[in-house]
């Protein structure tokens, strides 16, 4: 079993309130899951008005499927998300 985990920081601009912040993220992750199946969660930054860090990640039985589909969920993230992605990191671990 593969587990491929996708993690990245989001940057929202200064005038978005912790009541806009949720909104985005809960749109981002319903998104996220309908198109990719992917899990997804706000995993760092909670309390933050600026930043949140959102963990994603796939269990499949290929590092190559998880890891590429981690890939396109980053690009439709970049194209479709409210603020600048920082930190991304995407790798697999087998168990």
């Amino acid at each position: 079993m593969v587990v491929s985990i996708l993690r990245f920081v989001i940057e929202l601009p200064e005038n978005v309130t912790l009541k806009e912040k949720r909104r985005i993220i809960h749109s981002l992750k319903d998104k996220l899951y309908q198109k990719f199946k992917l899990s997804v969660a706000e995993i760092a930054l909670n309390e933050s008005h600026k930043f949140t860090q959102i963990g994603a990640v796939l269990v499949s039985n290929s590092k190559t499927h998880g890891e590429k589909v981690l890939h396109k969920a980053l690009n439709y993230t970049e194209e479709n998300v409210f603020g600048r992605l920082m930190d991304v990191t995407i790798f697999s671990e087998y168990y």
